[in-house]
């Protein structure tokens, strides 16, 4: 398949241009190492400029009608779901996720600007009733600001559309800062904004180096909210900044999610539903299951279906249409996973498949299966974001709880029962921000999306994801 991928430069009030200072960052295909294009480097000249835009942008965008402001996002969803083939392609040359998956992560993406358009148009506010007659309160709901935004590489239009409808829906102006390894996927979301008539200013796209950017625009006055999404080590990184500075944030961090499977659970069911999402997108998922708990009578036949799972996935270049998991994005990565699995080898697991790169050309790794890992391997305590599967067993309910929720994070959990009283009952104990039962169901653009304790703070999607950027005004007035 003969794709041309484009070059990437920085939208800035409304404009495609190179950066200050003319430097750009190569861009790699993950499936063969090389080196398909370059993105621009932003320099501090350049976050001036954008800061300037989106501040004076601003003054009319907060008063544009949210009928007005649906209606151009509603036409940017259009056009971008007309062009989920090419943009699938580049996603899958620059991330190198299976086609199948590239395309419908950009078919949810213009889901996910519906869904905001549209509640957007219902941000109410609210009468109190008064204790005396002549006075009249209500509440009315404002954008915060201009927001700087930071998305990471593993779903580059995902995360973006997480962020920039709710933003825009809300009349704020945004900096959205890509991730310098998939810069082009995150272009073409900007260009169907820009073509749909997004007054220029209101958005504004720039790469670089990531603490640089960050450093200079957390801080800045004319931001006023940061969205990030990445890391837990960066995020509390970020988080500290903005606090020091009073600035409102919301923090979509790492996860370990477990993934709990009862002695009275469909065991076809559990095995499919999460051996898929546990090697989508080669593991890079911030609530891929993690930690798998089986029950002692069914231990034995989920890892041996697990192992075979993982032996007969198909494992190559993304662009393949009979490619299920298709490369890490970058070297960083193979490093990271060759270490996880080394430490949990020297501290006794078995690794019943993989477990080792594959090949020598490309970011390939094995689908890994491994038992018998102590929690005091890095792998039990660390997210992997890779393709590995712990797996361990339990005896009893309490035992399951209390290893679930053994970990500082909270972001996702997955339990598989047939009994309506331990669905309840572990729904209610495990201690995350979203939990599925029987079925893999988070991340709908519907529905709230994000974590709790070292996972992040605050809610994306659903009608709370607009909430983040909107603020509560109260007005008391007397009528004599």
């Amino acid at each position: 398949m003969n794709i041309n991928y484009p070059n990437t430069n920085l939208f800035i009030n409304g404009e495609w241009k190179t950066g200050d200072g003319k430097e750009t960052i190569e861009v790699i295909n993950p499936a063969n190492e090389e080196i398909i294009g370059n993105v621009a480097r932003a320099k501090t000249n350049d976050l001036d400029e954008a800061l300037s835009a989106a501040e004076e942008a601003s003054k009319t965008w907060k008063n544009t009608t949210p009928f007005d402001r649906y209606r151009i996002m509603r036409k940017a969803a259009e056009i971008l779901r007309d062009r989920v083939d090419p943009v699938g392609q580049i996603m899958t040359l620059e991330q190198g996720k299976p086609i199948a998956e590239s395309k419908l992560e950009v078919s949810l993406g213009a889901d996910r600007i519906d869904w905001m358009a549209e509640e957007g148009r219902r941000t109410y506010g609210k009468l109190i009733p008064a204790r005396s007659g002549n006075i009249y309160q209500f509440t009315v709901k404002e954008p915060v600001g201009t927001v700087a935004a930071f998305t990471p590489w593993n779903f580059p239009i995902n995360q973006i559309l997480q962020k920039v409808p709710a933003a825009l829906a809300a009349g704020c102006t945004i900096i959205l800062k890509g991730p310098e390894e998939t810069p082009a996927s995150c272009a073409e979301v900007v260009k169907a904004f820009e073509e749909a008539g997004l007054p220029k200013g209101v958005l504004n796209l720039v790469f670089g180096i990531p603490s640089e950017i960050s450093e200079y625009l957390i801080p800045h006055p004319i931001v006023r909210k940061i969205t990030f999404t990445g890391s837990t080590a960066i995020g509390k990184q970020l988080a500290a900044l903005a606090g020091s500075h009073m600035k409102l944030a919301t923090m979509e961090l790492g996860g370990h999610a477990p993934a709990i499977v009862f002695e009275d659970a469909n065991i076809e069911k559990a095995l499919k539903i999460l051996a898929s999402n546990k090697f989508r997108n080669a593991g890079q998922v911030c609530i891929a299951p993690t930690r798998f708990l089986v029950q002692d009578k069914l231990y034995e036949e989920f890892v041996s279906r697990m192992t075979d799972f993982a032996d007969n996935l198909n494992v190559g270049d993304g662009l393949n249409p009979d490619t299920r998991m298709g490369p890490l994005a970058h070297d960083r990565r193979i490093e990271a996973i060759e270490g996880f699995v080394a430490d949990a080898k020297s501290n006794g697991a078995k690794i019943h498949t993989g477990g080792s790169r594959k090949g020598n050309k490309g970011y390939f790794f094995e689908p890994t299966v491994m038992t018998d890992v102590p929690l005091s391997a890095r792998v039990m305590n660390e997210e992997p974001f890779g393709p590995i599967a712990p797996i361990s067993r339990f005896s009893n309910y309490e035992e399951a709880v209390e290893e679930a929720n053994r970990l500082p994070y909270g972001l996702a959990a997955y339990a598989y029962t047939n009994s309506t009283k331990t669905a309840e009952a572990i729904s209610k104990e495990l201690e995350s921000g979203m939990v599925s039962i029987n079925h893999h169901g988070l991340g709908l653009p519907e529905t709230p999306f994000g974590g709790v304790q070292d996972s992040g703070y605050g809610k994306e999607g659903g009608s709370e994801g607009i909430e983040a950027y909107l603020s509560t005004k109260f007005v008391s007035q007397s009528n004599s």
